[in-house]
């Protein structure tokens, strides 16, 4: 067999393996390599199962590769999954998903959510890992915004998020984005783990 079609195969049964994993309602479990060091996170596919899928579909694709950390508020969160380290937006998303936020997780310290627009069902790639209890993003009641979806925590290496949160901030002169680190938090890889 040739190591092109053995590779092959193995992607393909480690997305079997996923999308099982995701079908019985089990975690899944992520790496993150940043250039601050590794991040590993918890994702719950039985509380938020589409929003898990989603991920999942994403880190699969390499998607995340190669990404930055764009916006870092200390005392609030450091959000990535979206943007190159030009600064280009990535655009080859797919659909927008349903928001799950009123699955009973809340926005604690620690935890990874989905970021969006003013539109609760816009979500797509981008996420946000709060460094402090942002309660006041869960979900209340749907009239009133329903909230940030999420959809599971870090379980190693909150070290690399506190290093992250405090990095200076600036305007980035390309997008006008506010909150951009002037030093570049580069999200070097992502893949799900056994």
């Amino acid at each position: 067999m040739s190591k092109k079609l053995f590779v092959v195969i193995a992607i393909i049964l480690i997305g079997v393996c996923t999308m099982n994993n995701l079908e019985a309602g089990e975690n899944v479990n992520v790496k993150m390599v940043t250039n601050k060091g590794i991040i590993e996170l918890e994702l719950n596919a039985d509380k938020a199962p589409i929003t898990v899928e989603n991920f999942v579909k994403y880190t699969n694709d390499g998607f995340f590769n190669g990404t930055v950390f764009h916006r870092v508020i200390n005392n609030f969160m450091i959000q990535g999954g979206g943007f190159t380290i030009e600064g280009a937006q990535k655009k080859d998303t797919y659909e927008q998903i349903q928001n799950e936020a009123d699955n009973g997780l809340s926005n604690e310290v620690g935890t990874i959510a989905m970021a969006r627009t003013n539109n609760p069902h816009s979500a797509t790639s981008q996420f946000f890992i709060n460094v402090k209890d942002n309660n006041f993003l869960d979900h209340t009641d749907k009239k009133r915004g329903w909230g940030y979806c999420v959809f599971g925590k870090v379980t190693k290496g909150m070290d690399v998020v506190d290093a992250i949160k405090v990095v200076p901030t600036n305007v980035n002169p390309k997008t006008g984005m506010q909150d951009w680190p002037v030093e570049e938090i580069i999200i070097e890889s992502v893949e799900i783990v056994e």
